[in-house]
């Protein structure tokens, strides 16, 4: 048996970690001394232990961390580590846009654009249009270029796709959306 100072050496979670992961159930003790309320572990516990380390070195939540050794199931195991991943991946492209916005608000002059206004002939587009929710619009629009190309086929190179995002959307969280692909005939 190992005491808890020794255990919290070898696996290197600290002692009131240790504590903390016995009060959620994550990770029990051996044994505690009824009269001393002293916490004694396995040697056998050690590869647990580093798992758990690894896993909250990784950011995984405590109660994924439970759920995943727990789990008997080696599919389900990486299902929840595949979970994780997911939400890592989401909070680093909310990190990348808040890094380019930051970016942008530190660069002293916008670099210069240059427009070029002419004329273009009528083109037939279809389109698909919706009111959608500011936190819908990467799935909508995904949809809906979905919905073209359905209707569509492939993009044959009419011209690019192209969109209108009505400003309460922007101003209120809600709006209308319209997307659009050029064809060279209306769907029927």
């Amino acid at each position: 048996m190992l005491a808890i100072g020794e255990f919290s050496r070898m696996t290197h979670l600290s002692i009131r970690t240790l504590r903390r992961y016995h009060e959620v159930g994550l990770l029990e003790p051996e044994m505690v001394d009824a009269s001393s309320g002293y916490r004694y572990y396995s040697g056998a516990q050690i590869p647990i232990a580093q798992v758990i380390h690894r896993l909250r070195e990784l950011d995984v939540p405590l109660s994924d961390v439970q759920r995943i050794l727990r789990s008997p199931d080696p599919d389900q195991r990486a299902a929840l580590v595949a979970q994780h991943v997911q939400r890592l991946e989401s909070e680093l492209a909310r990190t990348h846009a808040a890094v380019v916005s930051l970016r942008r608000l530190l660069s002293p002059e916008p670099a210069p654009l240059q427009v070029d206004l002419r004329a273009e002939p009528a083109v037939t587009v279809a389109a698909v249009e919706d009111e959608v929710g500011e936190d819908d619009v990467p799935a909508w629009y995904a949809g809906a270029m979905a919905e073209l190309d359905a209707v569509l086929g492939p993009p044959a190179g009419h011209g690019p796709p192209g969109g209108l995002y009505d400003n309460a959307l922007f101003e209120n969280g809600r709006g209308r959306l319209l997307l659009y692909r050029p064809t060279p005939k209306p769907p029927t």
